[in-house]
């Protein structure tokens, strides 16, 4: 059995008497422990894929398979982490993981337990230290971290994440990714990546899924990234894989965007 199955999944949106096709007979398997990628340009409908595996969009036809249960809602079993990193002002980082911590755990752990798995969790994200800070008071790549953290004390069987380093710098881009890598590399969770920078997602992920320009977008490649971890972003500028993949993903977007530009 499959750990994610997208099963021939159709996106329409109707506003009055005009209907709008997103995304059309998109499947894919995705094993359990993977980190998935998916690509394309502004508009192509990744993010209205991402809402239909984590059950905040249905789709209109075909569905989503998690262990063969079908997904029809958001359940704790898949933790969203969005670009803007979507924290209460009026609590503090600890409240914050607290929330969702006793939302999934508060009949299965003590007090005492949930505490120690909060704690944990921001200290797997380096914000153990900021436990008291409110999100006023810290840094946008803090928040992100925060927000990662909410996501995996949820202890999901997927974390999604939509653009999670789209509003940063490009340093704190660089040190939320080795985070993310070291993160996946120590639990071995499934995690699936909306993003628009192409090393970003070669650098990450084990597979990269590129949809066509909207609207109707399809799946029109995957690439197999076949780099070992751990993955260094410095000893990879040379890696002759690495720059295959880099260029493999270029090719695409960029052969997509002339088409529409011809068209």
């Amino acid at each position: 059995m499959s750990y994610l199955k997208i099963d021939h999944v159709d996106k329409r949106f109707q506003r009055g008497a005009a209907t709008t096709e997103v995304l059309k007979d998109i499947s894919l398997v995705i094993d359990k422990g993977e980190f998935v990628s998916i690509i394309g340009h502004s508009g192509c409908g990744k993010s209205t894929l991402l809402n239909i595996i984590a059950g905040l969009t249905p789709a209109t036809s075909g569905g989503i398979l998690l262990e063969g249960k079908e997904v029809n809602a958001p359940g704790p079993d898949r933790a969203v982490v969005f670009q803007n990193h979507s924290l209460l002002p009026w609590l503090t980082v600890y409240d914050n993981v607290a929330l969702a911590v006793n939302k999934v755990f508060g009949g299965k752990k003590s007090k005492a337990e949930r505490h120690d798995w909060i704690m944990h969790n921001l200290d797997l994200v380096q914000m153990g230290h900021a436990r008291d800070k409110r999100p006023g008071e810290i840094s946008g790549g803090m928040k992100q971290r925060v927000g990662i953290a909410r996501g995996l004390a949820m202890e999901p069987k997927i974390l999604l994440l939509d653009e999670p380093f789209g509003a940063l710098d490009a340093l704190t881009r660089a040190h939320l990714q080795d985070s993310v890598m070291q993160i996946h590399a120590a639990l071995g969770n499934t995690m699936i990546m909306i993003t628009h920078d192409v090393d970003e997602a070669v650098l990450l992920s084990d597979r990269i899924v590129m949809l066509t320009n909207g609207p109707s977008a399809r799946i029109g490649e995957v690439l197999d990234v076949r780099l070992t971890r751990p993955r260094k972003r410095l000893e990879l500028v040379t890696d002759r894989t690495y720059i295959a993949a880099r260029e493999s993903v270029l090719k695409f977007l960029y052969e997509r965007h002339r088409f529409v530009e011809a068209a």
